[in-house]
């Protein structure tokens, strides 16, 4: 069970849209005070105003240690600090492998990986000098696979998540804090539908064993159960939900 979240603080980097939302909402549904932090300020605010008390938006650029360094200092002069981490930023870009410029990689893999290290570093000092935290990362299934329909900086990207969960998961375990991480297959969102041609998206949910996009409200809901304190003794793992398209 996730225990009782009355009152506990979380972080949710890409909040303003997308899966970064959904998993926003229920973990304020679940009792969690929710900072919202996006670069998209004005989209992070008009979720957290609908979801009212308990809701916080920040701008943050998960690029810099120095934002990260900000939120964190602003959880704690406003709600005693934060209890939880959600790394859920991150950015795609489809480009065949031999045109990826080097601009462009650094890029995306300051997004998806760098953000990632960042955050781990900064929380994850604040929650082992408190005994206790929790952080999820969301990582991607191309990560697993290597499949570059996402982009290969990207996959290589999210492949870096999985590994540094592990990394901080050892680091911090013996501090009260568990760094675990989700990796999605193909989801059913908005964003999806609509980048996503209908005749290719109908052909790639027919590669997916189960025949179905993934569910992104399941994905929230673990993410909430893996930020209660019913999972202390899960960490350093990764969660796969991927319709099969992943077994090990």
């Amino acid at each position: 069970m996730a225990g009782d979240n009355t009152g506990k603080v979380a972080l949710v980097t890409g909040a303003a849209r997308g899966l970064g939302e959904l998993v926003a909402r229920r973990l304020h549904a679940a009792g969690f005070r929710v900072a919202l932090a996006d670069l998209d300020l004005e989209a992070a605010t008009a979720v957290a105003y609908s979801l009212g008390e308990g809701a916080l938006a920040l701008r943050l650029d998960v690029r810099e240690k120095a934002g990260f360094e900000a939120a964190a200092a602003l959880l704690q002069e406003r709600w005693g600090g934060a209890d939880v981490l959600v790394n859920n930023a991150g950015q795609s870009k489809v480009a065949a492998l031999m045109d990826i410029s080097p601009e462009e990689f650094d890029a995306v893999v300051a997004v998806n990986l760098r953000s990632v290290f960042l955050a781990c570093q900064v929380f994850g000092q604040a929650f082992a000098a408190r005994g206790h935290g929790r952080i999820v990362n969301i990582a991607s299934l191309a990560g697993q696979t290597g499949g570059t329909a996402t982009g290969a900086h990207y996959a290589a990207a999210k492949g870096g998540v999985l590994t540094l969960t592990k990394v901080f998961a050892r680091e911090l375990a013996a501090q009260g804090v568990t760094v675990n991480a989700i990796s999605p297959g193909p989801l059913d969102l908005p964003i999806v539908h609509e980048s996503v041609p209908a005749d290719k998206l109908a052909a790639i949910t027919q590669t997916i064993p189960v025949r179905t996009l993934g569910d992104a409200g399941f994905i929230a809901d673990a993410v909430v159960l893996l930020a209660g304190s019913g999972a202390g003794s899960a960490t350093g793992a990764c969660w796969d939900i991927n319709g099969g398209l992943f077994m090990r």
